[in-house]
C-alpha cells in the first residue's frame, strides 16, 4: 500500500484530557509522522501521514481518543503527501 497523508480535526472534550500526547503515542506505535495541536476553537488538529492501513487505524483510534476524551465528531480530509520528520505536538 501506498502512503497517504490526511487531515484531522476532532470535536467534543478533546483538550485538557491528554488527547495530544495519546495521539502522539498512537501515531508512533502505528509507524505514522506527523503533527497536533489544538486550536483555539477547542478542537484538535492532527496532520498525519502512513501507509493507508496504518493511516485508517489512526483514524479510528481517533473517534475515540484517551480515556478521558469525549469525541462527539471527526472530520477527516485527504490532502496532497506530506513527508513529516517523526511526531511532534505544537504547542
Amino acid at each position: 500500500m501506498g502512503l497517504k497523508t490526511v487531515t484531522i480535526e476532532v470535536f467534543g472534550k478533546v483538550q485538557g484530557v491528554y488527547y495530544r500526547q495519546s495521539a502522539q503515542k498512537r501515531a508512533l506505535e502505528l509507524g505514522i509522522t506527523g503533527m497536533v495541536r489544538n486550536r483555539p476553537e477547542g478542537t484538535v488538529f492532527i496532520h498525519a501521514t502512513g501507509d493507508e492501513e496504518d493511516v485508517m487505524a489512526f483514524v479510528n483510534w481517533c473517534k475515540d481518543g484517551p480515556m478521558l476524551a469525549h469525541v462527539d465528531k471527526v472530520d477527516v480530509i485527504e490532502t496532497p503527501l506530506t513527508i513529516f520528520n517523526g511526531f511532534v505536538i505544537e504547542r
